[in-house]
């Protein structure tokens, strides 16, 4: 349950924030983040697409799906930081915004985790107990 319940969250977080990158994109025009080094505003402007991508593949999901919302939202989290703390003075609210952002890039982890391991399961059809020894299908069902 929790599996689908963060999934969504997921799915409304990447989608409020591409629209949010599409908003100020519109707002502040060209070029974007001018208040940022090119690279960090790059990689906001990329966000533009690779948040509603990320949201796409969970919501059909595609493994890749989680795995680039965790690193959208890791990365997101560790840009945030980097403009919270190092470029500009950080408010309060800029504070609460960059925690709520690593909490989810902390779920998005567990969720890519958790899919991957139940999708190796219904592949092999079996679970593996942790004290058993791992056998060549279940290696390589990890593997992918």
């Amino acid at each position: 349950m929790w599996l689908r319940v963060s999934t969504v969250t997921l799915i409304v977080v990447l989608l409020y924030g591409g629209g949010v990158h599409v908003y100020q994109l519109a707002v502040d025009g060209w070029p974007p983040y001018a208040w940022a080094p090119p690279w960090l505003a790059a990689y906001f402007t990329a966000l533009t697409v690779l948040d509603p991508l990320a949201a796409i593949l969970l919501w059909t999901r595609r493994p890749a799906g989680a795995y680039l919302a965790a690193a959208v939202l890791v990365t997101d989290a560790l840009a945030n930081a980097y403009a919270t703390y190092v470029l500009l003075e950080p408010e309060p609210l800029a504070r609460i915004g960059q925690a709520v952002i690593t909490a989810l890039a902390v779920v998005a982890i567990a969720t890519a985790r958790t899919g991957h391991r139940r999708s190796a399961t219904a592949r092999t059809g079996h679970r593996r107990s942790a004290t058993a020894p791992m056998s060549s299908a279940d290696a390589d069902a990890e593997d992918t």
